[in-house]
């Protein structure tokens, strides 16, 4: 069994430092490792992203994350990325990372993801180009997160888990303006997620959101903002898969 600790939208500023750290500490106590499902920080400047990564160094498990629209606002990724790399997490845009805890593998696919709307409401790639390149967006994501989804099942991991932002379902949206779903999740990562498979899928971004969703296909869905969990984190238990070629009991 794999305990996959998760939370996202801290939304932290030089005001909350420390905050988390107390919680944060007894993670090597309760879990394997700590995603976190971005909006990380308030405007995505780099001193925010200081007190981020002070919160996440030698925490003792290890540490994926991706970022969120507020860690773009700036125009600032790239260094609040190297931030959090710096401070030892695994920062993903479209990549994998494959974690060896125990004798178990986790992979984790992560992308921040994008808007567009789910199915039967949904933005077309029609129009004007500021239109197009809107869904564009959204479809480069998808496609990121499912090659690299594509790429842990290469690798045989013993837990595959997709870590976005936006939100592949609109079931953990339940709570929010129906109006704005199409700018809280696409429905292009839940084809992502099932075209390449997964155990579990976490993200943030709805705060008014609900936590328990399912994609079409049958992954679980867990909105893991701050505000929708009401704690640090939050737990979530995954049993391992038989790896390929293993001996039959």
């Amino acid at each position: 069994m794999i305990r996959v600790a998760a939370v996202g939208d801290i939304h932290m500023g030089p005001d909350t430092r420390g905050v988390l750290r107390p919680a944060f500490d007894t993670l090597p106590d309760c879990a394997d490792v700590l995603l976190l499902a971005g909006d990380l920080t308030r405007h995505g400047t780099t001193d925010e992203a200081r007190v981020v990564a002070d919160e996440i160094r030698g925490l003792g498990v290890p540490v994926v994350a991706v970022l969120g629209n507020h860690d773009h606002h700036d125009d600032r990724q790239d260094e609040v990325s190297e931030l959090l790399r710096d401070a030892g997490a695994h920062v993903l845009e479209g990549e994998a990372t494959v974690l060896s805890i125990g004798d178990a593998r986790v992979g984790v696919a992560g992308t921040k993801g994008f808007g567009g709307g789910f199915v039967g409401a949904s933005a077309g790639e029609f129009g004007e180009p500021v239109m197009k390149e809107f869904v564009r967006v959204s479809r480069r994501c998808a496609d990121g997160l499912r090659t690299a989804l594509e790429r842990l099942a290469e690798e045989d991991c013993d837990v595959r888990i997709a870590l976005t932002h936006y939100s592949p379902v609109p079931e953990t949206l339940a709570g929010e303006p129906p109006e704005i779903y199409p700018f809280l999740g696409s429905y292009l990562l839940a084809e992502a997620i099932d075209t390449a498979g997964a155990d579990l899928a976490v993200h943030g971004h709805a705060h008014a959101g609900s936590e328990h969703g399912m994609t079409t296909g049958g992954v679980k869905v867990r909105n893991v903002a701050q505000p929708v969990i009401g704690r640090a984190f939050h737990v979530y238990h995954l049993p391992l898969r038989e790896r390929v070629g293993a001996d039959a009991v």
